[in-house]
């Protein structure tokens, strides 16, 4: 995973939310284009393109555009959801063996605290007259 400054990915994040309500209004100004004919003339193209272009999105595809998005956001959130449940037994499993290696490794420090306390050196002295000075 990326580690960035938290300034950076907050601009990166805002991008793209920027981008996305964007698209969604340019989805809500644009009309679907109108069916040509080939027995129309092009002045008559000209003339619906020219009108269809004015108009705006009907509240029927508003609600169809706000029905696919939150279709779309829950679709991604089941998905979501349904790894991270898959994932949690390994992350329990997971935090629970690092805390046994954790209580192991404790104990062994201690262990290794009480019988090795009587092998080491009792006092210690420094034998000064083993220095050579130069």
């Amino acid at each position: 995973m990326r580690r960035g400054n938290p300034q950076t990915q907050t601009d990166q994040h805002s991008k793209i939310l920027y981008e996305l309500s964007a698209l969604v209004m340019n989805i809500m100004r644009s009309s679907p284009s109108a069916v040509g004919f080939s027995d129309q003339t092009p002045a008559i193209h000209q003339r619906r393109r020219a009108a269809t272009s004015l108009e705006q999105i009907t509240p029927a595809g508003f609600a169809s555009l706000l029905l696919g998005i939150s279709l779309a956001l829950m679709l991604c959130g089941s998905v979501t959801f349904f790894i991270g449940f898959m994932l949690m037994p390994w992350i329990i499993g997971l935090v629970v063996f690092l805390y046994f290696v954790g209580i192991v490794s404790s104990i062994s420090m201690i262990g290794r605290a009480f019988l090795c306390h009587n092998s080491g050196p009792s006092s210690p002295s420094k034998d000064v007259s083993s220095w050579k000075l130069l």
